[in-house]
C-alpha cells in the first residue's frame, strides 16, 4: 500500500490500523463510523440475577471482552458479583474469542466451550453441537447489535434465548470525518476504504441518506477499492450495492492488512 491513501472507518482500534498503514508506506484517512455506547440497565441486571436464582441459564455465551468487562462493572456496582459467579459456575460457559476469554479468566470463571478460529457464529454453534438445546435457557451477551444469526439458530434448536445488553453501536457524535470521506471519494483521492464491521457500512450509508448522497456514495465506493473484514461485513456492503475487492481469511486484523498489501502488489 506504499503511497496509497487508505480510509479507515474503525474507531476502537483505528489508531492501530493507521500505524500499520503507515508501516507499509501508506497514508491513513481516518473516518470513524461507529461509536460504542454503554447500554446496561442496572434494574434489568438486578432482575436477571433475581430470576436466575430460581431459573439459572443452562448456557452463557460471551462474545466480546468489552461486554464481559462492562457486565462485571455493573455487577460490582450492585454488589451481586459473587452471586453471578455462582450462577456461572453452575452453568456451561461458552466463549467466542481471546478477548472475552481473558476477561472471564480475570474473574476466575471456568470456561467450558471455546469457539474455534476464526471465532464467528458458525464456530460458536459448532462448539455447542454436542449438546441438546431443546428447552434450555441460553443467555447471550450482546455485542453492539443483536446477533440474529446466532439467536435464530439457537431458537431453531428449541432453546429459549435471553440477551444480556452491555453496549450498543451508534453513530459517532462527530460525523464530519465521514462527510469528508465522501468528499474525498467523490474527488477520487481515496485508493481503498476499509470496513471492519457491517455496522460501519450501515452508518456510512445512513449519513449519506441524510445528505441525499446515497447514489453518489455507492458509485464512488465502486470506483475505489473496498476491503471487508469478513463475510458478514461483505454481505452488508453488497446490500448497499458495493463490490468488495479484498476479504481476508481468517477475518482478523493481521490477515486483513496483509490482504490489502497484496491487492496493491506488495
Amino acid at each position: 500500500m506504499k503511497d496509497k491513501t487508505i480510509a479507515i472507518l474503525e474507531n476502537r482500534s483505528g489508531e492501530q490500523m493507521a500505524d500499520l498503514v503507515r508501516k507499509y508506506g501508506g497514508t491513513p484517512f481516518s473516518a470513524p463510523a461507529l461509536a460504542e455506547v454503554p447500554d446496561i440497565e442496572p434494574a434489568l441486571i438486578a432482575k436477571m440475577m433475581q430470576d436466575w436464582q430460581l431459573n439459572a441459564p443452562d448456557f452463557f455465551i460471551f462474545q466480546t471482552g468489552v461486554g464481559v468487562k462492562a457486565l462485571f462493572v455493573a455487577t460490582d456496582a450492585q454488589g451481586v458479583t459473587e452471586q453471578f459467579l455462582k450462577i456461572l459456575a453452575a452453568s456451561k460457559v461458552v466463549v467466542r474469542g481471546a478477548k472475552p476469554t481473558a476477561a472471564l479468566r480475570a474473574r476466575n470463571v471456568r470456561i467450558d466451550l471455546t469457539a474455534g478460529d476464526p471465532y464467528t457464529t458458525a464456530e460458536v454453534l459448532t462448539a455447542l453441537a454436542a449438546y441438546s438445546l431443546k428447552d434450555k435457557l441460553v443467555a447471550v451477551q450482546r455485542y453492539g447489535d443483536t446477533n440474529f444469526d446466532l439467536q435464530n439458530a439457537l431458537e431453531e434448536q428449541g432453546a429459549k434465548v435471553v440477551e444480556i445488553a452491555t453496549y450498543r453501536w451508534s453513530l459517532p457524535e462527530n460525523i464530519q470525518p465521514m462527510v469528508e470521506l465522501m468528499n474525498a471519494l467523490d474527488k477520487g483521492t481515496i485508493d481503498m476504504v476499509c470496513f471492519t464491521s457491517a455496522s460501519q457500512a450501515t452508518n456510512l450509508f445512513a449519513v449519506a441518506e441524510q445528505l441525499k448522497r446515497v447514489e453518489a456514495l455507492e458509485m464512488s465506493l465502486n470506483k475505489s477499492l473496498v476491503a471487508s473484514i469478513g463475510p458478514v461485513c461483505t454481505k452488508a456492503l453488497n446490500k448497499f450495492g458495493v463490490n468488495v475487492d479484498v476479504e481476508p481469511s481468517p477475518p482478523k486484523l493481521g490477515p486483513f492488512i496483509s490482504a490489502i498489501n497484496r491487492q496493491f502488489g506488495f
